[in-house]
């Protein structure tokens, strides 16, 4: 359980913060960066909630992610070190990943095959979940040009989960636009 008494610090005024692992990095450092725009995309969702009421399948998946953002936060910002932490960090596991991907095949199921791009749009919900989209496939560039970095480890699940979550939203995004029916499709050239 996690206690805050104290919103403020003032530890950040010179730039700087903490990993969960208590060593200090600049606020611009790739790992807070990722883990930034993580609390982005949860940021997104929080306002595709305000749309979901009338689809209770969509509005628990999207609480349940919100959630999971968070452990995905936690992750992101508990580096990998050679020496033990003297505790067990939390780390986004390969169900979290799978149930993803059951849930993207049974919301698929009710949908015709696509015969276009899907243009950001349609359903105000759906464009909430095309937002949240585009931030998660930042959060996952973020990531993997963090594991890139030398010195630097970024767990295999955390990126397979911003990957696959950026399709659930994709997906639920078509489903919040009558099961694609009411998507609007990019017409290449369409305005030339």
């Amino acid at each position: 359980m996690v206690t805050l008494n104290r919103i403020y610090t003032r530890t950040g005024d010179g730039g700087a913060t903490r990993l969960a692992t208590g060593e200090p990095v600049p606020k611009h450092h790739p790992r807070v960066e990722a883990y930034g725009t993580v609390d982005e995309t949860n940021a997104c969702l929080g306002l595709a909630r305000l749309h979901a009421a009338t689809d209770p399948f969509l509005d628990e998946g999207l609480a349940r992610i919100q959630n999971e953002l968070f452990d995905l936060g936690a992750d992101l910002a508990t580096p990998e070190r050679e020496q033990p932490l003297g505790w067990e960090p939390l780390r986004v596991v390969a169900s979290q990943v799978e149930r993803l991907e059951r849930e993207i095949d049974a919301m698929n199921e009710a949908m015709a095959p696509l015969e276009s791009f899907v243009l950001p749009a349609g359903s105000a919900l759906a464009a909430h979940l095309h937002l949240a989209r585009t931030v998660c496939r930042r959060a996952e560039r973020d990531a993997t040009r963090l594991a890139e970095a030398p010195g630097e480890k970024v767990s295999g699940e955390a990126i397979k989960y911003l990957n696959r979550l950026s399709d659930w939203l994709f997906v639920a995004a078509r489903r919040a636009n009558a099961n694609g029916a009411d998507d609007v499709l990019w017409k290449p050239g369409g305005t030339r």
